[in-house]
């Protein structure tokens, strides 16, 4: 087979932009500054003291019983009062137990309750509240812990912590919020703001959906097996609902740590975020070093910053 000749003068000009690339690649490495190592998460966390830790209250933890393990939810009562009261009147008048999670959207939520609520099967709810009005916000005066992150946000004009819980708020409007971040609790509801009392609840379980916030009524997160919801297969039907009973995940229960033995219960503690300990692991997320990163964006996301949960120590 015959080739073409190649011009002289295409084989040469070639030759010049290899040897032109190949110096502008190595004059850009020679220039490229190496970040200089800082300390990791895990090294603040190796250095963290027992007081920048504290344990869960049994009052306000929930342990969702599945048939892989527990899910252990702690509420947040200064955000959702009469919520938090609520749910945990639902749980100790066993409400929740035998029911089932309904629904796994992809990237997004999975959601647990009564799969018989639009028809004359549905549970009775005994003591507790059906419904109750919204709280998408609560006035800044509940929030007695928080501490603001310096990082700019498109949701909310402040963003922080307050005891572990991410938030947002509104000093203008005098308001303040839990954020949709991974791992946070939801109530359901329908097009009406007070059509959800905790009968049935969602975690986020995807990309934080924080055009959610202010709009539904935030509890709580998730400090241990969000595994065993984020790996839940995701239902076939609109939105992620289990379509056939036989998908559904059958709820063992749902308890009030404080109900539970203390042998039984899971013993955890979760930083301190009003620490100066956890202002720490911020900035070490937000300034990560060399020599793996070229690039530190002195920058974090609320939603990605991380709130460490650990095992209690005796």
């Amino acid at each position: 087979m015959a080739y073409p000749k190649l011009h002289r003068g295409i084989v040469l000009g070639m030759a010049a932009l290899l040897a032109t690339n190949a110096g502008a690649a190595a004059a850009q490495k020679k220039t490229e500054k190496e970040l200089p190592p800082k300390p990791s998460v895990g090294d603040v966390l190796k250095a963290s003291k027992a007081a920048d830790w504290r344990p869960l209250d049994p009052e306000n933890t929930l342990y969702l019983e599945l048939p892989a393990g527990r899910v252990v939810i702690e509420l947040a009562p200064a955000f959702a009062p009469n919520h938090a009261k609520n749910i945990k009147a639902l749980a100790r008048e066993r409400y929740y137990d035998g029911l089932a999670i309904i629904r796994s959207q992809d990237n997004f939520v999975v959601q647990w309750g009564d799969p018989h609520e639009d028809d004359d099967k549905v549970r009775k709810v005994k003591d507790a509240q059906k419904t109750l009005p919204a709280e998408f916000t609560v006035p800044l005066s509940n929030d007695k812990q928080f501490v603001r992150m310096r990082d700019v946000d498109g949701f909310a004009p402040q963003i922080g912590h307050s005891n572990g819980f991410p938030v947002g708020r509104d000093p203008k409007a005098g308001q303040t919020w839990l954020t949709h971040c991974y791992g946070m609790v939801g109530v359901a509801r329908g097009n009406e703001s007070d059509s959800g009392g905790g009968t049935s609840l969602y975690v986020v379980t995807g990309q934080a959906p924080r055009q959610l916030d202010r709009n539904i009524t935030v509890v709580g997160r998730v400090v241990a097996g969000m595994p065993l919801l984020s790996t839940l297969p995701r239902g076939p039907a609109p939105m992620g609902f289990y379509d056939k009973p036989e998908l559904q995940v059958p709820i063992a229960a749902v308890k009030v740590a404080a109900d539970v033995p203390d042998a039984e219960r899971t013993h955890l503690e979760v930083m301190r975020t009003d620490s100066a300990t956890y202002q720490a692991v911020l900035d070490a997320q937000r300034n990560r070093g060399g020599p793996w990163n070229k690039v530190s964006p002195n920058y974090l996301d609320l939603c990605n910053a991380q709130i460490p949960v650990r095992e209690q120590k005796p």
